[in-house]
């Protein structure tokens, strides 16, 4: 027999119940010697040693069948504060792992409260991204504060998926639109700046104004800059420079009923200036051709910009408007005026953004999508938190079940790491905020994360891929989010796909089991050597049995997770072939009615 110490049971006298407590710590301090006494332990001690601290018993979330089948109740700060993986094959119970961690944590913090006296539900966030659609059962005697969302159509109390496309971020749009770095991402990052700039609430038209005539302005003196070629030797430029000068006198003249005098005043006379130049050059023979403009009628139009523009509120240095900023845009305008932005750029710039505007015209188009990306009358961004964070209190329930069964392929990498980043940023700015910098604890189960948090590889393709972007996206929140109150909750039937940096951020494991050679070796580099020899049972655990490792218990162990009633089972089992096959159960299926749904037809 070889015997590896991890801990050390410490006893203490209870005067005033007359009792002997144990407790167990990590470590050992004095290791035993040759000819020590080896002492079987008593009830007391075994259900001390399974069972943690007093100070740690609060969650109960099965019995050890090792150990006299002893509670095991673990700290839900231990268990999610520093991140959770549960592993293991398909079938193995991991589902119903997860939903019974949501659920027993729920009723032991209700039993808490009513326990001190006190009234009011739990202040806890649960979100979890479920991939299969198989949360929305286990949860559904929650009633309406269950907030679960779903693609259209919905019913009852089920919400459509909203996750707009004028929240995401700029390296989001370079990927689900594939921005090539040359021409196509540069536009991109401004026809987003610019859309969001001139939609921001709260700024005063004068100052979006200033925006505009700036960038005339600017546009001018590219011209000017290139010498007098620009307006001789060929019809092209002389075209460039008139449309120029063309939209310039129409917004102007646009403005001029937005403002009040004297701006409107000035807006007007740039508009005549502006006006009287085109005609000036236009050709006697052809009025849709024009003459070479003159270089101080030029310099004429841009001196009268320069003037007005700095009369009018400047906001921009301020208030720089990112394409980062959760600003509300109308999308379906981006593909056109990305369009509009190359050709006012002329050169070749157009034939490089048209394939960018036909990826984003053919995304917005998909019927598929439907309030995922927006397109209906959009929701105050206070309200979108609201949802799909939490409100003030946990008002409107602790649990929030995302439903992505139906997302598209193509976007459904996106969808998630866009709300990943959203949740992770909120809880950033909300420990900003508070006075004294504490965070609201959340946890963020991601169900399948070997398919959105993949290992990376070299042959992946480019770095702006949606994949690369949701890996990047929980790698960040695996290093950081505890800092923000963000504990991530991992659950994987192939641990060896899983990002190494993810997983390596994982501080508690609960093993189901796993028959794959390859990851059974991954979870045996991430234990430490002494417990090596309860790997081996891994292949062979039956369904709920799992071993429990890692800063939520003191020592590993072996622990029958608690039995979950039919109803509060994530839909995961496995199918009824058999019953089905004998008639013992119906299958109706009405694949016309299906059809129509798929298409969109009802």
């Amino acid at each position: 027999m070889s015997v590896s110490p991890v801990g050390t049971l410490t006893s203490r006298p209870d005067r005033a119940l007359g009792t002997t407590k144990y407790e167990l710590s990590r470590g050992v301090v004095a290791f035993p010697s040759v000819g020590d006494q080896v002492l079987i332990p008593t009830p007391e001690q075994v259900e001390a040693i399974v069972g943690g601290k007093d100070s740690d018993k609060r969650v109960r979330i099965g019995a050890s069948p090792m150990a006299s089948n002893a509670s095991i109740v673990v700290d839900p700060d231990k268990l999610f504060g520093r991140h959770l993986a549960v592993l293991g094959n398909t079938g193995s119970g991991k589902s119903c792992t997860v939903a019974g961690l949501i659920r027993w944590s729920m009723d032991a913090a209700r039993k808490a409260i009513r326990d001190e006296g006190k009234i009011g539900v739990p202040n806890a966030r649960f979100i979890v991204l479920d991939p299969n659609g198989e949360y929305a059962t286990a949860f559904a005697d929650q009633g309406d504060k269950l907030r679960l969302f779903r693609v259209p159509p919905v019913v009852g109390v089920e919400r459509p998926l909203d996750v707009p496309a004028w929240l995401w971020s700029g390296h989001e749009w370079t990927a689900v639109a594939h921005a090539q770095p040359g021409a196509q991402r540069p536009l991109l990052m401004q026809g987003l700046r610019e859309l969001k700039s001139g939609q921001m609430e709260g700024v005063p038209r004068e100052a979006t104004i200033r925006r505009y005539l700036v960038s005339y302005s600017t546009r001018i003196s590219a011209l000017l800059s290139t010498g007098t070629q620009t307006f001789a030797g060929g019809p092209r430029p002389r075209f460039d420079c008139a449309h120029l000068l063309e939209a310039i006198a129409h917004d102007c003249a646009q403005f001029a009923e937005e403002v009040e005098h004297p701006t409107s005043d000035q807006l007007l006379a740039i508009d005549r200036q502006t006006t009287e130049v085109i005609n000036a050059r236009r050709s006697k023979g052809n009025p849709k051709f024009f003459d070479d403009f003159m270089i101080t009628d030029l310099e004429e139009v841009r001196r009268s910009l320069d003037a007005l523009a700095r009369t009018l509120p400047d906001l921009g240095s301020a208030a720089p408007i990112g394409e980062d900023a959760p600003i509300f845009f109308d999308v379906n305008m981006l593909a056109e005026h990305l369009n509009r932005v190359a050709t006012e750029q002329g050169g070749n710039v157009a034939g490089f953004i048209s394939t960018l505007g036909l990826r984003i015209r053919g995304m917005l188009a998909d019927p598929r999508l439907g309030a995922v990306i927006g397109r209906d009358p959009p929701t105050t961004f206070g309200t979108w938190l609201k949802d799909y964070v939490g409100d003030n209190g946990s008002s409107n329930g602790q649990l929030a079940v995302v439903d992505l069964s139906l997302v598209p392929s193509e976007v459904v990498h996106i969808v998630v790491s866009v709300l990943a980043r959203l949740i992770f940023e909120s809880l950033q700015r909300y420990r900003r905020s508070h006075p004294t910098g504490q965070t609201l604890p959340t946890v963020l189960i991601l169900e399948e994360a070997h398919t959105f948090v993949r290992r990376g590889r070299d042959d992946d393709g480019p770095a702006e891929n949606p994949s690369h972007l949701c890996r990047e996206t929980f790698e960040r929140i695996a290093r950081e989010g505890r800092k923000f109150g963000l504990g991530l909750v991992l659950s994987s039937q192939r641990p060896s796909e899983l990002s190494p940096t993810v997983l390596a951020q994982c501080n508690t494991f609960i093993l189901h089991r796993i028959v794959n050679d390859a990851d059974q070796n991954l979870v045996a580099r991430l234990v430490p050597d002494n417990v090596g020899g309860l790997l081996r049972e891994l292949p062979s655990l039956p369904s709920r049995q799992a071993i429990l490792l890692g800063w939520a218990t003191p020592i590993p162990m072996l622990v029958e997770i608690e039995e979950l009633p039919y109803e509060h089972r994530p839909r995961s089992a496995d199918p009824d072939f058999w019953d089905v096959w004998t008639l013992a159960e119906e299958r109706t299926v009405d694949w016309s009615a299906i059809a129509k749904n798929w298409s969109g037809e009802s």
